[in-house]
């Protein structure tokens, strides 16, 4: 609860954090917005493939001539990880090849790296943490978005005393989602292709948001970072507003849907026949919490905490996060404290692509959000052998795969590298 107070004492001794952006889209753009009000952080630099459109998102947030005339604008994330002027490293691509390399880059440089690219954090995240603390430097989750919103909960949970049941965010679902494409995703979001293109949105970026990838890759990444475990089956999106969470969020043999405690979920906004659920939780984030005697379930009903029916099983929610608007806490807490806005510790869970269509060997996988496949979360060891989404990008199929079937390593052309290495060697750990 000081960050504000060590940020500015690093103001007045001239000294202020001094962050490198990779990546100035959508995100990075609404942490740009935000760095003119922060006394004692600077952006030193910043990345990408770009550096014109990089200079106009500067513009576009309100910076001025002189702020922007400051910054070096560099092509290559590994040079900007390599600049000495530049003590934490954000970033923000979205491609996970990329953000592996351009974090390993910055841990052999010795800086901070902030993870915004959360594809990269499940192929990788262990092995990135494990190198950065060799390296003594730190390696965070980016604070804003929803998993390191969540691990901030879990952590809350555990150390007040009580138990995990299970955590996660909303969004909306339908089952029929899974097979949408980047061709009539703006339907889905109420949009002509026409406004979309005005208003620079990725089509096959927010399709990710809607086919149940994204929301896969950061259930994977909480229960990495936070130990949980993942659904069996995969994830249920059960159609769940905020007062209902207690009810519907517990394990099954006590009325609920779970399949056990201490899960990652995600719950809908919408009911399977469309109908939008009451109070929902589509922008925010949640924890369901257990008392762990009589005492404290007590102490819920005596402070008006609304519980499930055992009195014993509550809640705790944000109803909304601010993305790139609060990735500032990240960049604070590595640079002045040391520490990580949560860290992905073990491999609990994985992404598996899932053919969207029947498709036909010699097809091109086109990765996340696209025509080919949509990510699954599945439990490590059921998992081992499939391929993750992550990797299901510019690789060839051998043979020909079912709808809904998911795919494994034998059934694309694909050369070991270092980042096929770093994913299998965290998860043999």
């Amino acid at each position: 609860m000081n960050l504000s107070e060590l940020c500015r004492a690093r103001a007045e001794a001239g000294r202020p954090v001094r962050a490198g952006l990779i990546g100035a889209g959508k995100f990075g753009s609404m942490f740009l917005a935000q760095v003119p009000t922060i006394d004692g952080l600077e952006v030193s630099a910043i990345a990408d493939l770009d550096v014109d459109r990089a200079r106009d998102a500067c513009r576009a947030v309100g910076w001025s001539d002189a702020r922007i005339a400051a910054v070096g604008f560099e092509e290559d994330g590994a040079v900007l990880a390599a600049r000495d002027d530049v003590e934490v490293v954000i970033e923000a691509t979205g491609n996970p090849r990329a953000g592996i390399a351009h974090a390993l880059a910055a841990i052999d440089a010795g800086k901070h790296v902030v993870m915004v690219n959360v594809e990269a954090d499940v192929l990788a995240g262990p092995e990135l943490a494990r190198r950065a603390r060799a390296a003594g430097v730190v390696y965070s989750m980016a604070y804003g978005d929803q998993p390191a919103l969540v691990a901030e909960m879990v952590d809350w949970v555990r150390a007040t005393g009580f138990r995990v049941v299970v955590a996660g965010k909303g969004t909306k679902y339908l089952p029929a989602y899974h097979n949408v494409t980047p061709d009539d995703v703006w339907s889905h979001y109420g949009l002509t292709p026409e406004q979309a293109t005005q208003a620079g949105m990725n089509p096959q970026m927010f399709n990710s948001f809607l086919d149940g990838t994204k929301s896969a890759i950061e259930m994977a990444a909480i229960a990495n970072a936070c130990g949980l475990d993942v659904p069996a089956a995969g994830l249920g999106f059960p159609p769940c507003g905020v007062d209902d969470l207690a009810h519907v969020l517990r394990p099954r043999d006590l009325g609920g849907q779970l399949d056990g405690r201490g899960m990652v979920e995600v719950v809908s906004s919408v009911e399977r026949d469309g109908r939008p659920v009451f109070r929902d939780l589509r922008w925010g984030v949640y924890v369901v919490l257990e008392a762990p005697n009589d005492y404290a379930a007590a102490c819920f009903a005596q402070y008006g905490l609304p519980t499930d029916d055992t009195g014993r099983f509550a809640a705790m929610y944000k109803p909304f996060h601010l993305i790139g608007l609060e990735l500032s806490i990240s960049v604070l807490s590595a640079a002045l404290r040391g520490e990580a806005t949560g860290q992905a510790r073990e491999m609990r869970g994985t992404v598996v692509a899932v053919a969207k269509r029947r498709l036909k060997a010699g097809e091109m996988l086109d990765g996340e959000g696209g025509f080919t496949v949509w990510g699954r979360l599945m439990p490590v060891e059921a998992a081992r052998q499939a391929l993750p989404i992550g990797l299901a990008h510019g690789v060839r199929l051998v043979r020909d795969v079912a709808e809904g079937e998911a795919l494994g390593f034998a059934d694309v052309e694909m050369a070991e590298d270092e980042v096929s290495a770093l994913y299998r060697a965290a998860l043999r750990r």
